[in-house]
């Protein structure tokens, strides 16, 4: 397998200010440098990186520069994340608008994967029907993704309909996009992660790999919190998945290059044990 990491943890996420007078420019975005964050990352010895479609926007112009920056650090660029409501019928063409501007660039940049999340939750609580939609929308996504050769994952999401166990296996039927699993996402919201793998295994596309505090609740580097790594990529390995791990820390309150780096230690230590 290969180890890649994901761009979040230099600088968190926040949405484009555009999109929130118009949805069909809510990407996703990282505040902190993606020249630091992509030779960071690559120092430390991973081969490859998830960046966030907002911040592929911002080299839509220059794409020779992110290019470059890739090549000099040794480094692919394997996933792009991306994500929207998906349940609202007014809105989902530009969302989907979005989604295929992302698709787009994912593509322009060498990406092989998009990752997506969502599935609004209402003010007015859940319906039924939500994930009927839900799963429409992300059939949808899945041939947009294949119109530009890639691969579509859905990622569960803290803040989302699809948070835990129950919810992930109301969608799954009605949907045929791959699924990413997020093992520390997961964990919080009530899953085994190493139990929805093996659940799943002939639907797994993409991993994302972080560790969790529970209390108080906090996401780690892998191995310094309450989740069963182990188990977790034993599951991996008996679905048959044999491609990129991505470690995934939404925020670290220190240097983020450090955190990668005991992320990857950590997995170097395990799969090669």
């Amino acid at each position: 397998m290969k180890l890649g990491y994901c761009t979040i943890t230099w600088g968190g996420v926040v949405g484009h200010p555009v999109g929130v007078t118009s949805v069909k420019d809510l990407f996703y975005m990282t505040h902190g440098s993606m020249e630091t964050a992509v030779k960071d990352i690559a120092s430390v010895g991973y081969e490859g990186v998830e960046m966030f479609d907002g911040n592929l926007v911002e080299y839509a112009d220059r794409p020779e520069e992110l290019r470059g920056l890739l090549h000099e650090a040794g480094v692919s660029l394997v996933s792009v994340y991306t994500g929207a409501n998906f349940i609202y019928a007014d809105i989902l063409p530009d969302e989907l608008h979005r989604i295929q501007r992302s698709a787009e660039l994912a593509a322009t940049f060498g990406a092989e994967r998009l990752v997506v999340g969502g599935g609004a939750r209402r003010a007015a609580g859940t319906r039924d029907e939500d994930y009927q939609r839900l799963g429409e929308a992300l059939d949808r996504v899945a041939d947009i993704a294949e119109g530009f050769g890639l691969s579509a994952s859905y990622h569960p999401h803290l803040s989302t309909i699809v948070e835990g166990p129950d919810e992930l296996e109301r969608l799954m039927p009605l949907t045929r996009i791959g699924f990413c699993p997020d093992t520390a996402h997961l964990a919080a919201g009530g899953a085994d992660p190493a139990a929805m793998i093996r659940k799943y295994p002939e639907r797994l596309r993409h991993v994302h790999l972080k560790d969790l505090r529970k209390d108080p609740f906090g996401f780690l580097p892998l191995g310094e919190g309450v989740l069963d790594l182990p188990d977790i990529v034993q599951a991996i390995k008996e679905s048959g998945y044999d491609s990129w791990l991505m470690v995934e820390l939404d925020e670290y309150d220190g240097d983020p290059r450090a955190a990668a780096e005991i992320s990857k230690k950590y997995l170097d230590d395990l799969l090669h044990s």
